[in-house]
């Protein structure tokens, strides 16, 4: 069996263990141009037939690199090439982020593009082309900045994002096999030059600390963390179902004296919970920030408040702890 077909097979073997597609599907692909959604587009292509499920590419154009109008050019044209409907839309993240990061608004970008996209073609779901090195990154990442059990849980095959189900159907294949199934193919794809770029830190992990482990530490290290990833959702996800099970599950506020009596897992949980429902995500919300809850639930007297990212402050009372915008 050809190094192409194993791919294909781990993609096909990925769809049915983590249930990505249903018959009669219609899945928006988010393609960059890059090697990894160039992969992923093809496959999925080539799957669509014996699946039976429709395609449709979208492309932002972030306008930060030079080159950036020449991606959404190849973009377009491979999606012409291959006969799949295509959105290319342009945004300038630079002047958006102005006062923010760089990084969160294109993301946000990102996906109020591809939400649009569903929209108009009434997609019910979003591939995306993550692969196992970009998993291995994020949990190494998330170590290094601090991070519990949700955290290491990291990149997910399959997720429901603001009422979007995200799917990742190249989650368990290395970068290196992505790369090697397209210069097999004769594919071509695009590079981001900014991936050298030491500035950020998942560039520095990527091509320093990674590189570093594999070599004098352990060879695998990119699957024991991807491993890692898989374990703490399954976890996470049973953790998750429980916690859904508790009175308080969709509350705000809560009683000080329930927060105190509960196991820390649920606890923490619950938290996260609440700050989900008053901020709508977690994003800049790091363990650090749960165990300062803690403190304030257990050790900080009665008006205390506490600051979260983005606007969102805890209050405890004498009976009672609220989470609100500020």
């Amino acid at each position: 069996m050809g190094r192409a077909c194993v791919i294909i097979n781990k993609v096909k073997h990925a769809l049915r263990q983590y249930n990505l597609i249903s018959k009669g599907d219609k899945i928006i692909v988010g393609v960059s141009g890059g090697p990894d959604s160039v992969c992923l587009l093809y496959i999925l292509n080539s799957l669509k037939e014996e699946l039976s499920f429709r395609l449709y590419v979208v492309h932002l154009d972030h306008m930060l690199r030079k080159n950036s109008g020449k991606e959404a050019a190849f973009v377009r044209s491979l999606a012409k090439r291959l006969g799949i409907p295509a959105v290319i839309a342009r945004v300038d993240i630079k002047a958006l982020a102005a006062n923010g990061s760089i990084e969160e608004v294109a993301r946000n970008a990102r996906f109020k593009l591809f939400s649009k996209a569903a929209k108009s073609f009434k997609a019910n779901k979003i591939a995306l082309g993550h692969n196992l090195d970009d998993q291995a990154e994020t949990v190494l990442m998330r170590l290094l900045r601090g991070s519990g059990l949700y955290g290491l849980s990291a990149i997910q095959p399959k997720k429901l994002i603001h009422g979007k189900t995200i799917i990742r159907p190249l989650l368990e294949i290395r970068r290196k096999d992505i790369e090697r199934f397209l210069t097999s193919r004769r594919i071509k794809f695009c590079l981001d030059e900014s991936n050298l770029d030491d500035v950020y830190l998942r560039n520095r992990i990527r091509n320093s600390l990674l590189p570093l482990l594999e070599k004098n530490y352990n060879k695998n290290i990119r699957q024991v963390l991807a491993s890692l990833a898989d374990s703490s959702t399954s976890d996470y996800d049973y953790l998750s179902k429980a916690a859904a099970r508790f009175p308080e599950a969709k509350k705000t506020a809560f009683r000080l004296k329930r927060l105190i009596s509960m196991h820390p897992a649920m606890r923490r949980l619950l938290l996260r919970n609440a700050i989900t429902r008053v901020k709508g995500d977690t994003r800049r919300i790091g363990f650090v920030h749960i165990k300062e809850l803690e403190d304030l639930i257990f050790n900080r007297p009665s008006h205390s408040i506490v600051d979260l990212p983005q606007g969102i402050s805890v209050r405890k009372s004498l009976k009672t702890v609220s989470f609100y915008r500020r």
